[in-house]
């Protein structure tokens, strides 16, 4: 044992005991101690540190402490020390601390076992900070001292401390190259306790554990790789990672199944169509060239094709002997057989991608490549120039008389027990109820460039059925339709063509250019040929000579294809059974899944290509909205204020016919009135009595005010107001033919019943109710004409009660009370009954403009709504615009990594064949 381990253990004591000797340790160093008294100059030290340990072991802490509070010599850090720990026995916590604090020493060793003893100390407090910077000097000062660092990991592991616990292991992995540290760390990474750690963190560590060991080096990597894949660091560690292993000596040999396993599914990961290019194209190359270094046999093709695929469409990313490596793995590879899965798969991909983006793939695209995955059925497309009795021939091979007239539409007729016909467009799928809805749709005039169709004719088609067959009829080629014919479009969705060639003229140069641009852009493409019409020759030996000229002539062009002769007249039996022998005979014998794995790919391109432009139609078409809505607003802000003009003119005319028969009302009464009063003097006679004659007469007058008002007026006015709603109603007619003149131009312009500016004329019914309650009778409030204070009304009425009694001054009363009913002007009476007589009728006058403004409302309402829907179409196209413009990687970039991956199955699909 050691000396300091003898201090460690408080065993010293034991240097002082000889061999043997069964006495206690108290008593033999009791009695050296009082022997060393007794020497001029004692050093007692040594033995009070020896009886303190022996104290201490014995549990005597105090006796102890007061042994080694007075050492002063070399072992005064030590007894400091062991004071400490009888303190820290005894409970005195701070005590201890203090002693443990200020001891000062050289050696580490009685640090670190200091540092120990503060450990205890300050779990015990609960003072974590303390005890974690405690136990991490303890390491610092010597990771190799006993126990120290399980010490340590055991520490932190207790209270989760997974900062420093995962700073222990990579310390110790990097200083030691231990696999078992190493294999810690890699548990501290899977159960996630790294991922606070910048990526950069473990280069060193890895960089270590690549020389030790590869095994462990590789499931470390995958575990942090795992780790950081759902974090924000994840871009980060594959930089990090890529950029170190990039100089590590990595190779096939080493057999790094799965890194390279973790590198595909990144690869894949990072080019699904959820990240930006820049975000990625700076990664990529070296994560790809990392990849092929080391990549597996099992995924060593799909490396190699990704390293081709992403340099053909990023090129010169990728450095040339990483390229010239990933050919010769291509080259040498075995054949592909999942490049039809792996290319349906991501069909699927950009078919959910446009759906979230929502854009519509189209339909036919998506149709196509739906009847592909009938993998036992092949497609024979047939084609020719108009007139070359097509149709007759497709009738023949479907049993029934389908085609009667020219067609526009590309049928295809399939085999199925349960009948079904649907009309397929980019944007729509119908299904056809009958054949005269599908011999309609068919139709020349249903057609358009834009709108082409593919009309899926699914029946009972016996010759189909046996030959596991599906016709493809398209419309003639002529003169009109030949840059843009629909059969180009279908040709790769064709397995083989069979051209139909007129016998009275075969085989033209029209014929021979279509021909020729279909071979050039369908090289693969098999092409057969039949000679139709063929009863036209007159004689059997002559439909043989113009049969073997034109095959002749064939086949210094097309020296593999074959021709059959045929005709709508000769047996039908016998030709089928003709053309079933040339279908067997001349059927391409090419590997079915790589065809239809290749024609996949094609649709997979076409959809992507599709997306592109529609992403280039989808812009114009915001601008052509916004200018188109912009235009509208213009349009329709001008209709608004023509309805305005419209509805102040109409109010102005009607309110000014109705002020007419108010004032021609008014201009009667006011002139009739007098008339009426004047005429009551005819009830004067010289019996009259003419002390009360101006209260009879008052009476009187009244009345016939309210007869003439009730009699004449109310029925003229009545039929005036019935004239001047009529009128009213011509006004609002002549409106509503202009505003459906101006609706009808609208909706013209929308293409679709949109705008519908009906007004209300309900203020008609309105107007007549109120017509006929005005005029069905007027309270007549009656008028003071002859109880007035006027003087002559004064001296009539003064003169009549003082002479009356007297039958002789009859007669002057008589002639002064006629006279002044004869002469009086009346004009205010007229007035005032005339104010009073129009006064409801002044109140209606009021409204008319109110309810000509309600006639109108809807109208102005209507345009109104077509105004802000048009300006929130303008915003909105703005906004779309912005963010097409501003980011437009978003939409393209997906688009172009899926062509990545497209190229990538290319690539795959092509391995180990020439």
């Amino acid at each position: 044992m050691t000396f300091e381990e003898q201090l460690i253990k408080k065993s010293y004591f034991e240097t002082y005991m000889e061999s043997g000797n069964r006495t206690h340790p108290i008593q033999v160093l009791g009695e050296l101690f009082l022997e060393e008294q007794k020497i001029d100059m004692p050093d007692l030290s040594n033995l009070r540190f020896a009886q303190g340990e022996v104290y201490f072991n014995n549990k005597d802490y105090e006796a102890a402490i007061f042994k080694w509070e007075n050492i002063t010599n070399e072992f005064e850090p030590w007894a400091k020390k062991n004071m400490g720990d009888a303190f820290l026995e005894l409970g005195l916590l701070t005590s201890a601390e203090e002693l443990y604090l200020s001891i000062e020493t050289e050696s580490n060793i009685l640090r670190i076992e200091s540092g120990l003893q503060l450990l205890s100390l300050y779990i015990e407090q609960g003072k974590l900070d303390k005890a974690v910077a405690v136990i991490k000097k303890s390491v610092a000062l010597d990771p190799d001292y006993p126990g120290v660092t399980e010490i340590a990991r055991a520490f932190f592991e207790e209270h989760q401390d997974w900062g420093n616990e995962v700073e222990l292991a990579v310390n110790e992995g990097v200083r030691t190259g231990s696999p078992k540290w190493f294999d810690v760390l890699n548990q501290y990474v899977e159960q996630g306790h790294t991922v606070q750690f910048a990526p950069d963190y473990f280069n060193e560590a890895l960089s270590v554990l690549f020389q030790v060991d590869r095994s462990r080096f590789e499931q470390l990597a995958v575990s942090l790789w795992e780790s950081y894949k759902d974090q924000s660091s994840y871009m980060t560690w594959l930089r990090e990672f890529n950029q170190l292993f990039s100089g590590m000596d990595g190779n096939r040999k080493d057999g790094w199944t799965h890194l390279s396993a973790v590198y595909q599914d990144t690869y894949f990961e990072l080019i699904n169509g959820d990240r930006l290019i820049k975000e990625i194209s700076p990664l990529i190359p070296e994560l790809l060239t990392n990849w092929l270094k080391i990549t597996s046999p099992a995924n060593s093709l799909v490396s190699a094709s990704s390293i081709i695929a992403w340099n053909e469409v990023f090129p010169g990313s990728i450095t040339s002997s990483a390229i010239h490596d990933a050919e010769n793995i291509v080259l040498n590879s075995r054949e592909y057989h999942d490049g039809y899965g792996d290319s349906m798969q991501l069909f699927k991909r950009i078919i959910e991608w446009a759906e979230n983006h929502e854009i519509e793939v189209g339909n036919k695209i998506k149709w196509m490549v739906q009847e592909l995955q009938e993998s036992n059925l092949h497609n024979l497309l047939i084609a020719g120039l108009s007139g070359s009795g097509k149709s007759s021939f497709v009738n023949t091979i479907v049993g029934e008389e389908l085609i009667t007239s020219p067609t526009a539409a590309v049928i295809r007729f399939q085999n199925e027990e349960n009948p079904e016909i649907l009309e397929i467009t980019d944007t729509d799928v119908r299904q056809i109820t009958d054949l005269e809805d599908f011999k309609e749709s068919a139709g020349i005039r249903r057609q358009t460039h834009k709108n082409e169709t593919i009309i899926d004719f699914k029946a009972e088609f016996p010759f189909l059925r046996d030959h596991e067959l599906a016709l493809i009829d398209t419309p003639g080629v002529n003169s009109n339709n030949y840059d843009k014919h629909p059969l180009y479009n279908y040709l790769r969705f064709a397995d083989s063509m069979l051209f139909v060639l007129n016998a009275n003229d075969p085989f033209t140069e029209k014929e021979r250019e279509i021909l020729s641009k279909i071979s050039e852009y369908f090289p693969d493409l098999t092409i057969h040929f039949l000679l139709n019409k063929i009863d036209v020759i007159y004689s059997q030996q002559e439909a043989i000579d113009v049969f073997d000229q034109t095959w002749a002539e064939i086949s210094q062009y097309y020296p593999d294809s074959k021709m059959f002769a045929f005709s709508s007249n000769y047996d039908k039996g016998k030709q089928l059974k003709d053309f079933s022998d040339f279908i067997r005979t001349n059927r391409s014998t090419v590997d079915f899944e790589q065809e239809r794995t290749a024609k996949l790919q094609f649709f997979v391109r076409r959809a992507i290509t599709y997306l592109l432009d529609k992403r280039i139609e989808i812009e114009n078409n915001h601008i052509e909205s916004n200018s188109w809505n912009e235009e509208m607003v213009g349009k329709l802000n001008g209709a608004i204020n023509q309805l305005g003009d419209i509805e102040e003119e109409k109010s102005r005319s009607i309110q000014k016919s109705y002020r007419k028969i108010k004032d021609e009302t008014r201009a009667e009464i006011i002139e009739k009135i007098p008339e009426i009063l004047r005429g009551c003097s005819e009830l004067v006679t010289e019996e009259s009595d003419f002390g009360k004659i101006h209260t009879d007469m008052d009476e009187e007058m009244n009345k016939r005010i309210q007869e003439y008002l009730d009699g004449t007026v109310l029925p003229k006015f009545h039929d005036d107001l019935r004239g001047w709603i009529q009128l009213s109603k011509d006004e609002f007619d002549q409106s509503q033919n202009y505003l459906n003149e101006m609706a009808e131009g609208f909706n013209s312009i929308y293409g679709d019943e949109r705008i519908s500016l009906d007004c209300d004329f309900r203020v008609l019914d309105d107007w007549r109710r109120d017509a006929d309650r005005m005029t069905n009778g007027v309270h007549y409030e009656k008028v003071n004409i002859m109880n007035r204070s006027t003087p002559q009304q004064f001296f009539l009425k003064s003169a009549g009660k003082l002479l009356a009694v007297l039958p002789q001054n009859n007669a002057m009363l008589y002639n002064r009370y006629k006279t002044y009913l004869e002469t009086e002007d009346y004009y205010e009476i007229g007035v005032t009954i005339a104010k009073r007589f129009l006064q409801q009728f002044e109140i209606f006058e009021k409204s008319i403009e109110r309810d000509v403004n309600l006639f109108f409302k809807d109208p102005f309402n209507v345009l109104e709504e077509a105004v802000e829907e048009a300006k929130a179409e303008i915003e909105f196209g703005k906004i779309e615009l912005e963010k097409m413009r501003i980011n437009p990687e978003l939409y393209r970039d997906p688009l172009t990594l899926y062509e990545v991956k497209l190229r990538q199955f290319e690539w795959m699909t092509a391995a180990g064949k020439e």
